[in-house]
């Protein structure tokens, strides 16, 4: 079976993220666009689950998981249900916590579309915590600048997991195109 690459993007964010992009150009220019899964997550937790859960469902092949930041928590809700290796950049651990803070009226990054983000959507992420992990499927990636979260969290969530920590950079992940052809091998594409 083919294998494929579900890329979940964080919050705010939309499948026009720069990552996303870079990611989905990447496996194009290797005949892999048909691999490829970024969907615009719902702003609404249980929804954007449900969303990958369906793209999960409607694909033979094994999925690698790619989270960036909010996506980082989905995918590692993911993986342990579904058993599947994962990708997490600079990944929101205590995405309850940190995402507290927004609840109110926000905006998406790329597109502009206001959307309330309520006290249920963090009773919903509480709902999704992984009490433990499986520390083998995972390969980390953070940049000690994130700006927006701390880094040394998801260091210590992930301990024993293959983790890439560098200095300097931010939340975006500056470093992410020098790995784009290591996370497609990552993949098994």
């Amino acid at each position: 079976m083919p294998s494929a690459v579900l890329y979940l993007h964080g919050f705010r964010s939309s499948p026009q993220s720069w990552k996303a992009r870079l990611m989905a150009e990447a496996m194009v220019a290797r005949g892999l666009g048909d691999r490829f899964h970024c969907p615009a997550l719902s702003h609404d937790p249980d929804a954007a689950i449900a969303q990958a859960e369906a793209i999960l469902a409607g694909h033979p092949g094994p999925f690698t998981l790619v989270g960036s930041s909010l996506g980082g928590y989905y995918a590692t809700r993911l993986a342990e249900k579904h058993d599947l290796r994962a990708v997490l950049i600079n990944p929101a651990v205590v995405a309850p916590l940190s995402l507290e803070a927004y609840v109110g009226p926000q905006t998406s990054l790329y597109g502009g579309e206001p959307f309330e983000f309520t006290h249920a959507h963090v009773a919903a992420l509480r709902n999704m915590e992984m009490p433990r992990i499986a520390p083998a499927r995972y390969w980390l990636l953070v940049e000690a600048g994130d700006e927006v979260l701390d880094y040394r969290l998801a260091v210590a969530r992930y301990a024993g997991s293959c983790q890439t920590v560098l200095p300097g950079g931010d939340h975006s992940f500056t470093r992410f195109p020098d790995f784009v052809g290591q996370i497609i091998e990552f993949s098994g594409l």
